[in-house]
């Protein structure tokens, strides 16, 4: 893994959603994106989310990673069979994210968790890296059925760059 790659994408994502924050009118947040049932703003939201959960599924990867693989293998295949409900959920979450933190802490919040991801990066072993776990593939185009650390670090990115492409907001290229 090339850590600074990673760093960088962090980075990069961070300068792009400050930039589409700065330049969305108000008309542009309520606008809806192109692709999916949420407004700008609950897909500005949403993007912020994809960084917000990799905490967590980093947490999870580091627990199941010192598990034997049927651990998360069976995990995954119950978080899978669940999608339906994850779906609503994903879907009100964002418009009620959206809501409450609005526009105007978006960004900081997003600071906040590039921060954290970097602090994180820079502490895991080439060891930790390499660990990771099973997860389910029908709750984002971006899972793969095993995903090591490393790859953990790299999926917000690829969410947030997918979801950007569905703004309609003038500043979303």
């Amino acid at each position: 893994m090339n850590r600074q790659a990673v760093h960088d994408e962090l980075e990069g994502a961070r300068a792009a959603f400050h930039r589409l924050l700065g330049a969305a009118t108000e008309a542009d947040l309520r606008r809806a994106s192109d692709g999916t049932r949420w407004n700008n703003e609950q897909l500005l939201f949403h993007m912020l989310f994809g960084y917000l959960i990799t905490r967590a599924l980093l947490m999870l990867a580091h627990v199941f990673g010192r598990l034997p693989a049927g651990a998360s293998k069976g995990f995954a295949w119950l978080l899978g069979s669940l999608t339906g409900p994850f779906d609503v959920v994903n879907y009100y979450g964002s418009c009620a994210g959206a809501r409450l933190i609005g526009r105007q802490r978006m960004g900081a919040k997003f600071d906040r968790v590039i921060v954290a991801l970097h602090r994180r990066l820079a502490a895991e072993t080439e060891a930790h890296l390499r660990r990771g776990m099973h997860y389910p593939v029908r709750w984002d185009p971006f899972f793969k059925d095993f995903m090591s650390l490393a790859d953990i670090y790299h999926y917000p990115t690829q969410h947030f760059e997918f979801h950007r492409r569905q703004l309609t907001v003038s500043s979303a290229s």
